[in-house]
């Protein structure tokens, strides 16, 4: 299940790319199959295990084009050990309204882009969030849970602080906004209630068969309850000096 939508974000066979926060590797999964030279972080180092795991299968199976390349690693968000410029391309899904200094951590991501560089941002949408924080507190008061809570304007706003020019934005998974709305008023690790698993299952199909049904309902749905906003920009390129 992708948030970033690439046919909007377009990727090229050969493209450097950053998945900072890569969670489960969804998004880097993705990359690798296009051909990129993908490069997945995160701080969670359970799961960086499991998805070089999943990279070391990808490319035992064929799945990934010659070429591409694929790396898993721990890092801090904060503290990027890439020098500067490095990758052509950066994504990170679902992770800012995790981080008390999204600020630096824009800051790093665009110095490790190279000018003319591309950059993805996702985060929960204002008003589902609103919605899953007013029934459950232990929705976002846990460890490591969901700080704050972005209105679109204001993360563009950071965006642009940080030395980004976006261009593009657009909502996604408005079909999951309801499963968290249930999954926040019967408790969020109550998986047993009935409404709770039948909706489950209803995703669990969506994923696997994508339906024409449910693909014309969340498009039609996604401009009101989607539960992600998704922005889009580059990296300007440097004024050139002209010499004297």
């Amino acid at each position: 299940m992708l948030t970033v939508d690439f046919s909007r974000f377009p990727l090229a066979p050969g493209d450097r790319v950053l998945d900072l926060g890569c969670g489960a590797g969804r998004h880097a999964f993705e990359c690798y199959r296009r051909g990129a030279q993908v490069v997945a972080l995160d701080r969670n180092g359970e799961e960086i295990r499991e998805v070089a795991k999943w990279f070391a299968a990808m490319k035992e199976a064929g799945e990934a084009p010659a070429g591409a390349t694929a790396t898993a690693m721990e890092g801090d968000a904060l503290a990027l050990p890439f020098p500067d410029a490095s990758f052509d391309v950066v994504i990170i899904s679902e992770v800012m309204e995790h981080i008390p200094d999204d600020k630096g951590v824009l800051a790093e991501m665009v110095r490790v882009l190279k000018p003319g560089g591309r950059i993805a941002v996702t985060v929960p949408r204002y008003g589902p969030e609103k919605v899953c924080w007013a029934l459950s507190d232990a929705y976002h008061e846990v460890e490591g849970g969901h700080i704050r809570i972005y209105k679109a304007d204001e993360l563009l706003r950071k965006m642009r602080e940080a030395g980004l020019r976006p261009y593009g934005s657009h909502h996604a998974h408005a079909l999951h906004s309801p499963y968290w709305w249930l999954k926040c008023a019967f408790g969020v690790d109550n998986d047993k209630a009935l409404p709770v698993k039948a909706y489950h299952k209803l995703l669990v199909w969506d994923i696997m068969k994508k339906p024409l049904v449910t693909k014309v309902a969340e498009q039609a749905l996604n401009p009101l309850i989607g539960k992600s906003f998704v922005a889009y920009a580059t990296k300007p390129h440097l004024p050139r000096v002209d010499a004297e």
